[in-house]
């Protein structure tokens, strides 16, 4: 039998990979950490003596149990809202290959983009074998496919991606500007500063876990936006999906997110989540501790909570 504290030691040793890859699959950190929980419990109740190749057996079942959940019905209503400090400048990260590929280029906006528009099974074959290096044998096990079938998802998912168009994204100085002018004017209550940030089509979605709004149109979330001003508070900018971001504190407590889609220097989508127990789940307030040693807080009012009509103090 195996000696359980070396199993133990082994899978922590894998426990960032594995992460890592139920990360890029769900594009959600918390549900990444539940699934790497569970594949934990499960070699638990394996007879780890009958498993040839431990590291390709947890990728076998954190990537199955991941396909699960991109296959279920909620995973298509929830946004991923992955959240990440946002430092003007790019950090230098060496060493472990894991947190490289985590934010390497090849990992850009358009990626992320493409990735939700795919299959789950083109996601888990193009994931696991372009990202992460995994052979097609492991993938097509994963995936109950033939070698072949494995790799024609990973080239399918690869073409999608090839022929699908940059995002056009601002630079970050200019991406702050636009965030700070957008809180200013929310503040301000200023009408015209507001059109002017936003485009004419622009679609505000927000979530508060029991409900949800969608506000479309720039004069419809302008008019909703004002309403909001005396819930001013700190802002903090972050990245959330590697888009501008900011979270609002009240009284300590992280109380919602924002994430801005800019397009030719105008804000074109808004997506506000307000759940508390969502946001306890993606560990804001860590992220923003980590946040305030490189970037000073946007001192603005509450963006997130423009959408919500305003109920309390």
């Amino acid at each position: 039998m195996t000696d359980q504290r070396i199993l133990a030691r082994r899978f922590e040793n894998a426990r960032p990979r594995l992460v890592a890859i139920a990360n890029r699959l769900l594009s959600s950190r918390a549900d990444a950490e539940d699934v790497v929980q569970e594949t934990w419990l499960r070699l638990e109740r394996a007879d780890v003596d009958e498993i040839e190749n431990l590291d390709a057996w947890l990728t076998t079942v954190v990537s199955r149990m991941s396909l699960d959940l991109l296959r279920s019905p909620r995973r298509t209503r929830e946004h991923s809202w992955q959240v990440e400090p946002w430092w003007d400048e790019p950090v230098a990260l060496t060493g472990d290959p894991v947190v490289e590929a985590e934010r390497s280029d090849n990992l850009s906006v358009a990626l992320f983009v493409v990735l939700e528009t795919l299959t789950p099974a083109e996601r888990v074959a193009f994931v696991l074998h372009d990202v992460f290096g995994c052979p097609f044998e492991e993938i097509g096990e994963v995936l109950d496919r033939s070698v072949d079938a494995a790799r024609q998802l990973a080239s399918r998912a690869r073409r999608r991606l090839q022929s699908a168009p940059d995002p056009v994204r601002p630079r970050p100085d200019r991406a702050r500007e636009l965030v700070g002018a957008w809180l200013v004017a929310v503040q301000q209550g200023d009408f015209t500063a507001l059109l002017g940030l936003l485009d004419d089509g622009a679609v505000l979605r927000a979530d508060y876990g029991a409900s949800s709004q969608v506000i479309v149109g720039a004069q419809a979330i302008r008019e909703q936006a004002v309403l909001s001003a005396r819930l001013a508070a700190h802002s903090t900018p972050i990245l959330i999906d590697r888009r501008p971001g900011v979270a609002a504190v009240l009284n300590g407590r992280v109380v919602s997110i924002m994430a801005f889609t800019i397009v030719d220097g105008r804000i074109t989508r808004l997506d506000v989540l307000a759940d508390a127990t969502r946001l306890n789940h993606l560990n804001v307030g860590e992220i923003l501790s980590e946040n305030s040693a490189t970037a000073p807080p946007i001192q603005s009012p509450s963006v997130e909570s423009l959408a919500r009509p305003c109920e309390d103090s």
